[in-house]
């Protein structure tokens, strides 16, 4: 225990895509130097997408072009296909994250494709990204249950993985995409996919829908996971599944692991005050917890 671990922001893109309000390109390149600012080294920046499909994200280029790329950290891009990976290539992205479904419910709406399709898929993102000097990288949506096809077993997903592995991702990681999840499943699946990784590192991306993310992210850490996903303020959400709500805060999560004595590397105080920060530019408040509570 207490190792260190490094926080992936997604607000930019995961926390952003299902806001109905469009949010002005300077505020995204605000967001994402504020997070920055706070220590975070890897961050979701926009995402490759049909545009009239997810409107909040047609400016990707545009934000990307206006952020610092001498700054020490690595901007991912989000795509969910060959076309799309072409357009992230096409700018200065230094990391496409591919998406394989582990439900057929889900990959048919989301991607008119099977679910051992979209892995394959993924897995060619993956070998795009690297044919260009890129790294590539994977999430598994609904690996824990699906809003169409109910829980999803998980031997399907160890088959998931197993195709991923082939093509030497950055990493994979395990999404709890509409927060069905509990720890007692988060370990049990860590520890089932674990013998197929070799050497790639697990990841682990959480969405606090019935209030048990945060615990999830415990549970992946105690089951050895490194590297874990949330979003300022709690924002976040799925266009394409129905109910899905926030990820798990980032403010929150680096409260619970910074003070386990875990070392995240990130400004706390700055945190709270980036959170609250947020709110204004969204206008509301948000999920986050500890922005109003304070440290203690």
């Amino acid at each position: 225990m207490h190792e260190n671990v490094e926080i992936i922001e997604v607000s930019p893109r995961d926390g952003l895509q299902n806001e109905p309000e469009i949010i002005s390109t300077a505020n995204k390149i605000a967001l994402i130097n504020s997070a920055l600012d706070l220590g975070i080294k890897r961050i979701e920046v926009a995402s490759f997408v049909n545009p009239k499909r997810v409107p909040q994200m047609a400016n990707a280029e545009d934000v990307i072009s206006g952020l610092d790329f001498a700054r020490a950290a690595t901007y991912i891009g989000l795509v969910l296909n060959g076309r799309g990976a072409e357009r992230a290539l096409q700018t200065k992205v230094h990391e496409l994250g591919a998406v394989a479904c582990a439900s057929d419910g889900f990959a048919m709406r989301n991607q008119g494709q099977t679910s051992i399709e979209s892995a394959h898929i993924a897995a060619n993102i993956v070998k795009m990204a690297q044919s260009a000097g890129r790294t590539g990288q994977v999430t598994i949506s609904t690996a824990f249950g699906c809003p169409f096809d109910g829980p999803t077993d998980p031997a399907h997903v160890v088959e998931i993985v197993k195709i991923l592995a082939a093509a030497k991702p950055r990493e994979i990681a395990l999404a709890d995409t509409i927060g069905v999840a509990v720890p007692a499943q988060v370990s049990a699946l860590i520890e089932m996919v674990k013998p197929h990784l070799g050497d790639i590192p697990l990841r682990a991306h959480f969405h606090n829908t019935r209030n048990t993310g945060i615990a999830n992210a415990w549970a992946a850490y105690s089951s050895g996971v490194r590297i874990l996903d949330s979003s300022l303020g709690g924002l976040g959400g799925c266009p394409f599944a129905p109910k899905a709500t926030g990820n798990i805060p980032t403010e929150d999560l680096a409260y619970m692991l910074f003070k386990s004595g875990v070392d995240i590397g990130l400004d706390m105080e700055k945190l709270v005050e980036t959170g609250l920060w947020l709110e204004g530019i969204m206008g509301k408040k948000l999920p986050a917890m500890l922005p109003h509570a304070g440290m203690y």
